[in-house]
């Protein structure tokens, strides 16, 4: 297969939770790929930081605060988006919010309401609004990324795991309801190297557990997500829609 079916020249990415960790590699790897793309996460100078990335790579960006469990902070972003760049060709539902609780009894109703709406309802809303848009004009690429605790769920992590089965499951229901113009997919994330994850993912207690527990034997690097991203949002994947890939490193 030619790596031309991998190009994303001239397509116009959006990315929420896209300034840090797994979110700032898929930007800069569709931007490597030809993309320009648009970076939404809470903080507004962490987005300029990560568009002026970007834009060094040679490509355009464009940098947007954005809570993505409001809706009323989802529609205007995702306007600030068209009104840059006209269209959005790909959608990537990143943003997400894993806190741990000591048991359910604990968990607060304000925690619980707070981890859906950043997990669920916000990608939720994002898909409605742009997805339907792409319908009505030339197509697209919705990415959603779950967690392999949404199989795979521990108590302490409850309402996050719950939240990412609902993702999973929306990915199925607007796979059908967007298509065929529109692919929705979805990449079940494993363990992942980043500053959220800093804690744990590098202790010797996870590292452990790791080696003897993974195919691959250890946590993923940011950008080894990047390759599952392209693949989905690409013409590479012109037959794969409702799909949940799996990037965790051999998890059991």
């Amino acid at each position: 297969m030619s790596t031309s079916r991998f190009d994303l020249s001239g397509k116009i990415a959006l990315i929420t939770g896209g300034s840090r960790g797994l979110g700032r590699a898929m930007a800069l790897g569709f931007a490597d790929a030809g993309a320009d793309v648009a970076i939404a996460s809470r903080k507004l100078e962490d987005c300029e930081t990560a568009a002026g990335e970007i834009r060094r790579l040679g490509r355009s960006a464009s940098a947007h605060a954005c809570h993505v469990g409001r809706w009323d902070e989802i529609d205007r972003m995702v306007g600030e988006v068209y009104d840059r760049f006209g269209r959005i060709d790909i959608l990537v539902n990143n943003a997400g919010l894993s806190p741990v609780a000591s048991s359910s009894l604990a968990t607060s109703e304000e925690l619980y309401d707070k981890v859906f709406a950043v997990n669920l309802k916000g990608p939720f809303r994002l898909t409605a609004l742009v997805a339907s848009r792409m319908a009505a004009a030339d197509g697209g690429s919705v990415i959603n990324i779950s967690s392999t605790g949404s199989i795979r769920p521990t108590p302490d992590i409850a309402p996050y795991a719950a939240a990412k089965a609902g993702l999973n499951t929306i990915t199925v229901a607007m796979a059908h309801e967007f298509g065929p113009k529109v692919r929705v997919n979805c990449i079940m994330a494993g363990p992942f190297h980043t500053d959220i994850s800093k804690s744990w993912s590098r202790s010797p207690g996870f590292t452990e557990h790791a080696r003897r527990a993974f195919a691959l034997g250890r946590a993923g690097e940011p950008d080894e997500i990047v390759g599952a991203a392209i693949y989905l949002a690409s013409d590479a994947a012109s037959f794969t829609s409702g799909a949940i890939l799996r990037v965790d490193g051999g998890l059991p």
